[in-house]
């Protein structure tokens, strides 16, 4: 990778460079732009491409920029932390990984399954995806250093492994990081022909609520209770009818989205340094709300593979036949974006635009009731995700 002459240079304030556990953040301009104003003065852009800057921030002002990002920006994320300033400037290189990950194919898109998907579609139930947001939710937090941020993840593995209780094919396991308590969880349906090949559906199993996380109340049934319990519908559907996929698919959920991706950013960079061979990430991150009147499911465009985008945008009117368009996301407002720095096809559909975007989330009040008191929306999610899988893997 070619190197910036003269950012070696540049230094940070005393104070900067002796704030505990300090990390390399890229993040989105506009939102850096914005947020200056609460950072330390001397915290300064160190290198800019792709519409995101790197800076060196402590791990107390990491952990608040989540909330201000929404608090005063209303919109989520936007930004990924990084273990040094070589990994920050490498994540947005135009030659780097994230630049082919936007543009490349990686598979065939062609939808031919439709004689396995349209039943298993027509098996989403909303009831079931509304009973484990709402245990979900009753976890008082899902913080990512919480002692009920561990007993959450420890409750979806548990889940997930009741589900596929049934299966020698499949495995359900803690991810566990080594900076951080909560475990990520990955269920892994083994593929009968091209093993080898996989198919991800993944969303944050964390939430946050308040300046710095901690205890306080952070139910997240929107975000993201919901992805979790849509995911888990999927799995529900795949398992009661004993579905075999010729690749692999692994079902994901992200620990410590909420202060910088760190759950997806590890697992991503840990599938690429195993030269992995992963043909399709799809992320569920917020899918309870409708926020948009004239669409139910939103794609994302920004950071995300065009391909692929197509791709669900022609599932979508094949299965669930629900309006749909596009919207921007921003730098790093998601997991997906982890995937796509690592160099793999990642797509985001969501419950609305980004101007319409929850504004419960985040709070105390980002509850079930207040988007809705039940599960529908979220159900067009779980049919999608459903067809992505089927005919990703088949």
């Amino acid at each position: 990778m070619k190197k910036i002459m003269g950012l070696i240079a540049l230094t940070l304030s005393a104070s900067v460079l002796a704030a505990p556990k300090a990390q390399w953040v890229t993040v989105d301009n506009n939102v850096l732009a914005k947020i200056r104003p609460k950072l330390n003065k001397s915290v300064q852009t160190l290198y800019s491409a792709q519409g995101a800057s790197v800076v060196k921030l402590s791990q107390d002002e990491i952990e608040g920029l989540s909330h201000v990002i929404h608090n005063e920006l209303h919109r989520c994320g936007g930004f990924i932390a990084h273990e040094s300033f070589e990994e920050a400037q490498n994540a947005l290189s135009f030659q780097g990984d994230m630049y082919f990950a936007k543009s490349a194919i990686f598979t065939d898109y062609t939808i031919d399954q439709s004689n396995i998907v349209a039943p298993l579609v027509a098996q989403v139930e909303e009831p079931s995806i509304r009973s484990m947001i709402e245990k979900l939710s009753n976890f008082n937090t899902r913080f990512y250093k919480s002692e009920t941020g561990i007993k959450s993840s420890e409750f979806i593995r548990d889940t997930w492994s009741e589900l596929s209780k049934h299966r020698s094919d499949v495995k359900v396991e803690l991810y566990k990081h080594s900076s951080w308590p909560q475990a990520s969880i990955i269920m892994t349906i083994q593929g009968s022909e091209k093993s080898d090949e996989i198919v991800i559906v993944g969303g944050h199993a964390d939430s946050i609520s308040g300046m710095f996380g901690g205890n306080s109340r952070a139910p997240g049934a929107d975000d993201n209770a919901s992805g979790i319990a849509t995911i888990t519908e999927v799995i529900r559907v795949l398992m009661q009818n004993d579905f075999k996929p010729k690749r692999t698919i692994q079902f994901m959920g992200y620990a410590a989205e909420e202060v910088g991706l760190l759950g997806s950013k590890d697992i991503a960079g840990n599938y690429k340094n195993k030269s992995k061979k992963v043909i399709g990430v799809m992320q569920l991150d917020m899918t309870l709300n409708k926020g948009t009147a004239d669409k139910d499911i939103v794609m994302m465009a920004d950071y995300t593979n065009g391909a692929q985008n197509e791709f669900l945008g022609k599932l979508i009117d094949e299965y669930v036949k629900v309006p749909w368009g596009y919207s921007r996301c921003g730098y790093g407002c998601s997991d997906h974006a982890s995937w796509t720095a690592a160099g793999y096809p990642a797509s985001i559909p969501f419950e609305s635009t980004m101007e319409d975007i929850n504004r419960k989330i985040h709070t105390p009040q980002d509850t079930l009731q207040s988007a809705g008191g039940d599960a529908k929306h979220a159900a067009k999610f779980a049919k999608l995700a459903t067809a992505f899988v089927v005919e990703l893997a088949n």
